[in-house]
């Protein structure tokens, strides 16, 4: 699981998402998913504006924690995409 710290370090600047989106570029939607830790995916762009404009590190703002049951391996869910099928062996 990874959790994103951004709405504690916004809190203890005291800074809101509108102005961490206007000093970083970043869009208010993506600032506010990640705010909610809604956010399906991070680009790399991003975390080091973030960081540069809280003045933080990755790992102030980011921290990985082991699942508790795997996603990986045998435990691996094949997601349908377009017309290829889960399981579909080839």
């Amino acid at each position: 699981m990874v959790r994103i710290y951004l709405s504690k370090l916004l809190g203890e600047r005291r800074m809101t998402q509108r102005e961490l989106s206007d000093l970083t570029g970043i869009r208010p939607n993506t600032i506010n998913e990640w705010y909610h830790e809604i956010a399906v995916s991070l680009k790399v762009e991003h975390i080091d504006k973030i960081c540069e404009v809280l003045g933080c590190s990755v790992d102030e703002l980011i921290e990985v924690i082991p699942n508790k049951v795997s996603k990986t391996g045998k435990n691996l869910i094949i997601e349908e995409h377009g017309n290829q099928k889960a399981g579909r062996e080839y």
